[in-house]
């Protein structure tokens, strides 16, 4: 035999096979924490943008509430001073004035979940005419689409 050549044996093959597993496993082990991490990023990136957008979101309902608000008291201002000094029309102009204002006042004073769930005990408490409200507007609203 010649020197510096080593004869392989099943036991050497082995030994090198489990090595060279080893290292595999451990490659892997590596790059699977890597992708775990970057998973974990990526997630926490996606978590703090959807927070993001959902606080600007909520945001901006309340400045459009405000609005509408703002909107509906002076409305009911302007319908106030244009309408007759006697006479039916005074009392029906006062009356839709008034209405006006008291809900400009309470979307101004109450936020948006508060009136969902206004809405919604509404709902539950009186379900047949809600059911047939929905139904009407619905009725109007393909109504308004075909046309």
């Amino acid at each position: 035999m010649a020197m510096g050549t080593q004869k392989s044996t099943p036991e050497t093959l082995g030994h090198k096979v489990g090595e060279e597993a080893k290292k595999g496993m451990e490659k892997a082990k590596n790059i699977g924490d890597k992708v775990t991490d970057q998973v974990k990023g990526a997630a926490s990136t996606v978590a703090q943008k959807t927070e993001s957008a959902a606080g600007f979101l909520g945001d901006k309902a309340e400045q459009a509430t405000e609005a509408v608000s703002s909107g509906m008291r002076s409305l009911g201002d302007t319908i106030r001073e244009h309408t007759p000094d006697s006479g039916m029309l005074k009392t029906a102009g006062a009356a839709v004035a008034d209405t006006l204002e008291s809900g400009g006042r309470y979307l101004e004073e109450h936020k948006l979940r508060e009136i969902g769930d206004d809405v919604t005990n509404m709902i539950r408490r009186n379900p047949l005419p809600a059911v047939l409200i929905a139904a009407g507007l619905g009725f109007v609203l393909a109504r308004a689409m075909r046309s």
